[in-house]
């Protein structure tokens, strides 16, 4: 049966579950392109902050944290355009895309320090791959999704393939495990082909002007608050009701942590954002290491997991939030009221910041990077105060200059194991005496839950077949061919979401397929075989 689409959205209410990217592109469609009144769309939000991953927050003097950051490129066809209805927060006659394409054209990714090994760079000219694992790359590109199954990276390329340069830019760069998804990143080969000429210096990488929660996420509440929309923080739905039939799905009552429900009429919409990479996360100090927090303070994988039973079509949360020690990574952030560290960056690695992204220590046990953005990264960032954020892959491992884990280590602690690796410790020292170096350690232990081996189904499509009034948003819905851990993902889903359910004359953007270009497929080619 194909779903009917609603034709009097005037009359309708909807209802957002979660606040992060995917549902704020929602509520813009919703308005925009579909014809939903404003004040009709509620988000609801467990927590008190809306963004979801899109995070940043904090002052010079407390510390500044940002958990993640996402890197863009110039074809996310459906998220800059969603940008282009958004006035940027510093300037309402400029949208945040413009704002992002002018920074970006002034500051752009050239890393020249990528790789380091003993404190020193590392050649990066050549990715180091064999002709056979070359042949394994290709053939990846080449075979179906559906024959991988759930088969894991090191299921296909040998073991020296870990060693390589290649894997050392594509692991840190995108997050990827051994034990990772081969179907995941074989979507990435193929979305991301027209980059892999240059991603040994990060080329055709692009950002945000600040952290993404003050150059994407405020504006998008403003603008969407401006028009009437309802952010209901501290809200958590922990279970749905549904009608379902042969032929027809729908959700009928949203039930709220508080006994509260809300009954959906039969013109009312409730879109769920299932899963989160940053649900459960938990901010450590200077002085204290964060805490590994689990399922049990989570909110939408317990609501994912609560509503899976009740139909096949909803998905199987388990392969991606049942693991934590294999989806777990950790993060910090160092806030500096001093230019040492960002000058000695500067000159070693030959970038100024904002131009260089990740430097990537290889003889690392943790396997840690850092960026160093564009300062200043926040708004309320004085020119005195500098930032820079860091993570590692294994947190699990313990230090090669601090002999603890990094899941065992204070903000100070993290800081020292990074100054071993850069030979700089006595260049620091005074300056960390004299208390003008904060470090905030974040543990996040769904992080990496998106690539953990899958099969087709476990992702739930965005609108199951015969739903009427729901759709699943996010980097757990399905978005076939799209890659998740990006934000064109999330605001895909929406769009997916919205032109599926509501009568509009709009399609989804189509995908760009760069596998498709002859060009960039011997630009790869070629890149592989250095």
């Amino acid at each position: 049966m194909k779903n009917t689409k609603n034709i009097n959205p005037k009359e309708s209410k909807v209802y957002l579950i979660g606040s992060g990217i995917a549902s704020l592109a929602s509520a813009v469609y919703l308005i925009k392109d579909a014809g939903v009144t404003a004040k009709n769309i509620h988000i609801l939000e467990k927590d008190t902050i809306a963004g979801g991953a899109l995070d940043g927050a904090g002052d010079p003097e407390k510390g500044f944290v940002v958990r993640g950051g996402r890197m863009h490129e110039m074809h996310y066809e459906c998220y800059w355009e969603l940008l282009s209805h958004i006035p940027s927060l510093e300037d309402p006659n400029v949208s945040v895309r413009d704002e992002s394409y002018e920074f970006n054209e002034r500051f752009v990714s050239n890393g020249q320090a990528r790789l380091l090994k003993d404190g020193k760079k590392v050649d990066v000219s050549t990715y180091g791959l064999t002709f056979g694992q070359q042949k394994d790359f290709l053939e990846l590109t080449m075979v179906s999704e559906k024959s991988l199954g759930d088969k894991r990276i090191e299921d296909w390329f040998d073991q020296d393939f870990f060693d390589t340069n290649f894997w050392h830019i594509w692991t840190s760069m995108f997050a990827f495990q051994k034990w990772s998804s081969l179907a995941e990143m074989r979507r990435y080969m193929k979305r991301f082909m027209h980059l892999v000429d240059g991603l040994y210096k990060l080329g055709g990488v692009m950002r945000t002007k600040y952290n993404q929660y003050d150059s994407v996420v405020r504006p998008m509440r403003r603008y969407l608050e401006d028009k009437g929309v309802s952010f209901d923080m501290g809200m958590e739905v922990v279970d749905i009701d549904f009608d379902l039939s042969a032929d027809k799905k729908s959700a009928t009552v949203l039930h709220l942590k508080d006994k509260d429900e809300i009954i959906l009429g039969k013109n009312d919409f409730a879109f769920f954002t299932n899963g989160s990479i940053t649900e459960c996360t938990d901010n450590g100090a200077w002085d204290t290491p964060a805490k590994l927090k689990g399922l049990d303070e989570s909110g939408s994988w317990k609501l994912w997991k609560k509503i899976a039973p009740k139909e096949s079509s909803f998905g199987n949360p388990s392969p991606f939030c049942d693991n934590i020690d294999l989806q777990k990574w950790y993060s910090f952030t160092a806030t500096m009221k001093d230019n040492t560290f960002l000058d000695y960056m500067e000159n070693f690695s030959g970038n100024v910041d904002g131009t260089g992204g990740l430097v990537t220590m290889t003889d690392s046990n943790w396997f840690m990077s850092i960026v160093i953005a564009r300062q200043p990264h926040f708004p309320n960032q004085p020119d005195d105060v500098k930032i820079f954020w860091g993570y590692g892959l294994y947190p699990d491992r313990k230090g090669n200059y601090i002999n603890k884990t990094m899941a065992e280590c204070s903000g100070a602690e993290m800081l020292e194991e990074l100054y071993y690796h850069l030979k700089i410790q006595d260049l620091m020292k005074p300056i960390t005496d004299a208390g003008k170096v904060n470090c905030i350690p974040v543990a996040m232990p769904f992080v990496d839950s998106l690539f953990m081996p899958r099969v087709l189904g476990d992702r739930p499509d965005v609108i199951p077949k015969g739903a009427t009034n729901f759709a699943f948003l996010g980097q757990f819905a399905e978005a076939p061919k799209d890659c998740v851990f990006t934000v064109e993902y999330s605001v895909r889903t929406a769009q997916m979401a919205v032109y599926g359910l509501f009568d509009t004359d709009k399609e989804v953007h189509p995908m760009y397929e760069p596998a498709h270009h002859p060009k960039y497929l011997m630009a790869a080619l070629k890149a592989i075989s250095r």
